[in-house]
């Protein structure tokens, strides 16, 4: 068995973290690579990678881990009082309110209580590509369940339609607000539409391996395309498949354009350094959102049962509930993860930021070792000498 090289640094205090990394990336595909980081209060204390052709500057596509990114930029708008996400959608957006959509917030939409998941007959790659036209595309879409009555993930259309709203707002879109308050201040390696300068720093994601078993069982119990997780996940597009979803993040169009639903691209150090940018400040600068914000999207919106997800799917304002995740974290921790395997969150309790990407793909959109290494970049940050010296 070969060994496995991890690159990269830890803190004192956090080499138990370095451990568990090496665990996981031999258990899982070695060779193909991973990435972990974490800031604790604005300082990075871990930077790890390992596999071929991957360093801690390797960009790769972080699927609905990106829903991360645009929900900073809601959050901002929030904080600066320009958009009051208990106003319909089409205040903003007027052409919205047809086939039943007239009273649906923008809230329901960032809570995935919109019954808006997707659209009849799916979407082809190309117009996934781009958020103006998924938007048409929903304009007469009637929603797929009672708007506010329960809860079902919107995973590609939910910035498409936010997208609109603050396009009507700002004159902007969510990426170059992104692009102009986020990421280029502080100099982070997390892109809502890459520049084509930065493609040879990008490594496609791979597709998963499975047993004949593993895949026979994968199919039997996928969604009927025409159901209410198919349409989610565009399953009911002619000729769309589960690979489909995971090589999006592949598609030159797609990546460039960087819909807020899934187009995003970065690296791990660049996820963990977005939500400390966002709730502690890196750099000797002041966070970007206030703690007042921070209360406001943090809050547990949407629990129990997902139509789409099943149970295990917690929303917050615009992000996923990672403390009902990951229960070791404070109540206020915020972030989203991705279909193949890439998480990024701010625990505002601890000061913990941490962001992970991994090249191949999750097998059945799962990657149960972020909750081992989220918990032991935990309880390394919240360890009495290490809390205490930070």
């Amino acid at each position: 068995m070969n060994t496995i090289e991890i690159h990269g640094t830890v803190a004192e205090g956090f080499e138990q973290v370095r451990a568990e990394f090496a665990a996981v990336v031999a258990e899982e595909d070695g060779e193909s690579g991973a990435q972990l980081a974490a800031f604790v209060r604005g300082r990075k204390v871990v930077d790890l990678w390992a596999g071929r052709q991957v360093s801690g500057t390797t960009l790769t596509g972080l699927h609905s881990t990106s829903k991360g990114a645009a929900g900073l930029v809601v959050a901002l708008l929030i904080q600066d009082g320009a958009l009051d996400v208990d106003q319909p959608v089409a205040r903003y957006w007027p052409r919205f309110a047809t086939a039943g959509k007239e009273h649906i917030t923008v809230r329901d939409v960032l809570v995935h209580r919109s019954g808006i998941i997707g659209a009849d007959g799916g979407f082809t790659v190309a117009e996934l590509a781009d958020e103006q036209v998924v938007a048409e595309r929903l304009v007469g879409q009637r929603p797929f369940f009672a708007p506010g009555a329960v809860h079902g993930y919107g995973g590609f259309v939910t910035y498409a339609i936010v997208g609109a709203v603050v396009a009507a707002v700002t004159g902007s879109t969510v990426q170059q607000l992104f692009e102009q308050r986020i990421r280029a201040p502080h100099g982070l390696d997390v892109y809502l539409g890459l520049p084509a300068e930065l493609d040879h720093r990008y490594l496609p994601i791979l597709p998963w391996r499975a047993s004949p078993e593993m895949e026979a069982a994968f199919v039997a119990n996928s969604p009927n395309p025409h159901g209410i997780a198919g349409i989610s996940y565009n399953l009911n597009a002619r000729g769309f498949t589960a690979a489909d979803v995971m090589a999006l993040p592949n598609d030159t169009t797609l990546r460039r354009l960087g819909p807020g639903s899934v187009g995003g691209v970065g690296s791990a150090h660049g996820l963990a350094a977005m939500y400390a940018a966002a709730t502690t400040g890196i750099d000797g600068r002041d966070p970007l959102l206030s703690l007042e914000t921070i209360a406001t999207i943090s809050a547990i919106h949407s629990s129990g049962a997902d139509l789409v997800r099943g149970d295990r799917a917690p929303y917050a304002l615009g992000f996923e509930a990672k403390s009902l995740l990951y229960p070791f974290l404070g109540a206020y921790a915020f972030g989203h993860t991705g279909s193949a395997g890439s998480d990024g969150f701010a625990d505002p309790h601890s000061g913990l930021s941490y962001g992970y990407t991994r090249r191949r793909a999750a097998f059945a959109f799962d990657a149960p070792e972020n909750a081992r290494l989220a918990a032991v970049v935990h309880r390394a940050a919240t360890a009495t000498d290490f809390a205490s010296a930070a």
